[in-house]
C-alpha cells in the first residue's frame, strides 16, 4: 500500500527550504539534493532527461531543456514551464519509488492557446479540454509512468495536494498541475 502522508505541507515545506536556502547563500544549497526528471513524448518519441535543480539552485539550462521537451508538439511552440511543476512531478515519481532517470510518458505538456482552442472545437466542450487550461500557462502535464498502475499514480498525485489532479483511466493518464487544489 502507498504511504500517502506527505501532502501539500511536505511539498510546500520542501519549496520553502529551497527558498530559504537561496537567501543564505550558495553553501546552503549543497545540503539539498539534486533534482532531475526525464520524459518521453508519446506522440513524437522525443526524450529529455534534465537536472533542474542542483547545488547552486535552479539549473536554468536544465529548465530550458525541459521547456523544450514539454513544448506543444503540434506546432513546436514553447513556453516557460512552472519549475514548481517539475518539483511536484519529481515528488510524485519519488513517492512511487520510480528512479529519476526513468522516463515519464508525456501525453501533453504545454498547449498553445491555438492548440487548446482547436482541441476544444474538435471534440466539443465535453472533451476535458478546459477553455482556460493550466496547460496554456505552462503549469500542467498529462502523464503516465511505465510500470506504475494508473490508480497508484493518481493516488500519489492526490496525496501531494500540490494543485489540480484529473483522472482519465479510459485514456490512460493522470493530469497534474500547479494551479489551485481541485480534483476531477
Amino acid at each position: 500500500m502507498l504511504d500517502l502522508q506527505l501532502g501539500r505541507r511536505g511539498l510546500l515545506g520542501g519549496a520553502l527550504a529551497i527558498g530559504a536556502a537561496s537567501l543564505v547563500g550558495g553553501r546552503a544549497f549543497a545540503a539539498l539534493p539534486e533534482k532531475r526528471i526525464a520524459f518521453r513524448n508519446i506522440h513524437t518519441n522525443d526524450t529529455v532527461d534534465a537536472r533542474f535543480f542542483g547545488a547552486d539552485g535552479w539549473d536554468h539550462q536544465g529548465l530550458a531543456e525541459l521547456n523544450h521537451g514539454l513544448r506543444d508538439w503540434r506546432n513546436n511552440e514553447t513556453t516557460v514551464m512552472d519549475p514548481q511543476l517539475m518539483l511536484l512531478l519529481s515528488a510524485i515519481r519519488d513517492k512511487l519509488g520510480v528512479a529519476p532517470q526513468t522516463k515519464i510518458d508525456l501525453i501533453s505538456g504545454y498547449r498553445s492557446p491555438q492548440t487548446n482552442s482547436a482541441l476544444r472545437a474538435a471534440g466539443g466542450e465535453h472533451t476535458g479540454v478546459a477553455s482556460k487550461s493550466q496547460h496554456m500557462l505552462g503549469k500542467a502535464t498529462d502523464i503516465h509512468m511505465p510500470g506504475i498502475a494508473l490508480e497508484n499514480l493518481h493516488l500519489a498525485a492526490l496525496s501531494m495536494r500540490g494543485g489540480g489532479v484529473g483522472y482519465y483511466p479510459k485514456d490512460g493518464f493522470v493530469h497534474v498541475d500547479t494551479g489551485r487544489v481541485r480534483i476531477w
